[in-house]
């Protein structure tokens, strides 16, 4: 396998990110489709991810070192997010009598709590979550979310095949 430069991986992933978040974008404020707070997770994660291929782009590394950092962190952004889209496609299949009771919202739950409960209690969902409010060709936004980040995996994915860690000597 011949080592690509990370730059254009980074570019295609980043650029997918900007993609989805003008799509959440859009629905949030041409469509008012108001985010949860999983949504909102997602959107951080799309972020995040978006935001170290953004900087893997402008770095273009060509040592293992760094297409390793850049490849492992934008695959613990992307893998975070596909679990929280997970988690959130799982919450709103479960039967009505199974969705959690409605909480209080996220911000009030970021003002009172520490990091660490609000993010206990986002996972563990709330009814809010559990609604359907928009499908397109039989998809709910998160199960679609879920395939955005399956397809951005392939970026760091990529990035870090790019790396040779073995080299085999042809005799």
């Amino acid at each position: 396998m011949t080592s690509l430069a990370v730059r254009p991986i980074a570019l295609a992933g980043f650029a997918f990110c900007v993609l989805m978040m003008a799509v959440a974008l859009g629905l949030e404020h041409i469509m008012g489709l108001e985010p949860c707070p999983l949504c909102i997770f997602q959107r951080v994660a799309v972020i995040a991810a978006g935001l170290v291929l953004g900087i893997a782009a402008l770095h273009n590394p060509s040592g293992k070192v760094g297409k390793v950092i850049y490849g492992l962190l934008s695959l613990a952004a992307v893998g975070t997010g596909a679990f929280v889209a997970g988690r959130h496609v799982w919450l709103q299949g479960l039967p009505a009598d199974e969705v959690p009771t409605c909480g209080p919202g996220l911000e009030y739950m970021m003002d009172i709590l520490p990091m660490q409960e609000v993010v206990a209690m986002v996972l563990t969902g709330s009814g809010e979550c559990a609604d359907i409010d928009f499908m397109f060709l039989g998809l709910s936004l998160p199960a679609w979310t879920l395939i955005g980040f399956l397809l951005l995996a392939i970026a760091p994915l990529r990035i870090l095949l790019s790396v040779k860690i073995w080299s085999v000597k042809k005799s």
